[in-house]
């Protein structure tokens, strides 16, 4: 047996093993269970392919995109798919494919300025709300289900009707209709962590609950968050293209790909490719993070 695979064997037993000696390294032996049962998951697999194929389009938008998003052309408006314009052209003549790959980031940027704001807020509201119990609970979870009475686009376009249109101001009002659930599913999970022993004993030593409630409490909801994030991230890039479709979203010429399926509905029946590929890429982004959230909620939730 060569050296090679001798000290692989033994970094794969020092990660399995049933006796660890670190608090690090019982923490990289679950992190590397949690990812062999996930990548025995092809659907999940797939699912974290297209996400980091959306992060590496991203990022990388400047060297693949051939063209300009933004450069006008009308001498080759309306172009069918072609070696020079893989996804044709639009209206305005601009490549259809490099504005689809300049979409990515408006897309990835929408996606991660809503989850960095709904995800701690609804976690915070949530824990509170079941650790403190009482008149706190039911102020807060009655302000909840006000949110949750209202259908997630209805109320996004209510907020981007009062904040004016824009990228910044679709942000806000994604955000602000989108943590219900997060706050709901952090409640639920703290009911029943707020009765464990340790939580008892925590409570016995003195601590405050404060302390009790973002020390304790707040990471044990942390694996059911981020399965909800990622299960929510689709619905999600589906608002934000809803808001772009009906003006309300990212204003032109921004590559965003709602916007750009808004554009082509016109010539929908007679140039299919200015709605179709934008769409397609929408779907494809979706079925991702739907996919890679199921895969983690398998992983992280053992019920």
């Amino acid at each position: 047996m060569s050296d090679q695979t001798a000290s692989e064997l033994t970094w794969h037993d020092w990660l399995t093993t049933t006796s660890p000696v670190s608090r690090r390294q019982a923490r990289l032996g679950q992190f590397y269970r949690q990812w062999l049962a996930f990548r025995k998951n092809p659907a999940a697999m797939a699912g974290l392919i297209i996400v980091v194929a959306l992060l590496l389009v991203a990022a990388f938008a400047p060297l693949i995109a051939p063209h300009d998003p933004l450069a006008q052309a009308l001498d080759k408006r309306l172009l069918p798919p072609s070696a020079l314009n893989w996804f044709g052209t639009d209206s305005l003549g601009r490549d259809i494919f490099s504005r689809v790959v300049w979409g990515a980031r408006v897309t990835l940027v929408i996606v991660m300025l809503v989850v960095i704001t709904v995800g701690p807020l609804g976690l915070l509201i949530g824990c509170a709300a079941g650790y403190l119990g009482g008149w706190v609970d039911i102020v807060l979870m009655r302000i909840t289900d006000v949110f949750l009475a209202f259908p997630r686009l209805v109320l996004a376009l209510a907020f981007v009707a009062a904040l004016g249109p824009g990228l910044e101001n679709a942000v806000i009002a994604i955000a602000f209709t989108a943590w219900p659930p997060y706050a709901r599913v952090a409640r639920a999970e703290t009911m029943i962590i707020r009765n464990a022993d340790y939580i008892a004993a925590i409570r016995l030593q003195g601590a405050a609950q404060t302390r009790i409630v973002l020390k304790h409490v707040v990471p044990m909801c942390m694996p059911s968050l981020i399965v909800r994030t990622t299960l929510d991230m689709a619905g999600i890039i589906l608002t934000a293209a809803g808001l772009g479709f009906l003006g309300l979203g990212a204003q032109p010429p921004i590559p965003e790909w709602g916007a750009m399926i808004s554009a082509g509905r016109e010539q929908i029946f007679d140039q299919w490719w200015v709605a179709t590929f934008p769409g397609l890429a929408i779907c494809v982004v979706a079925l991702g993070f739907n996919l890679l959230g199921d895969g983690l909620r398998d992983v992280l939730d053992a019920r």
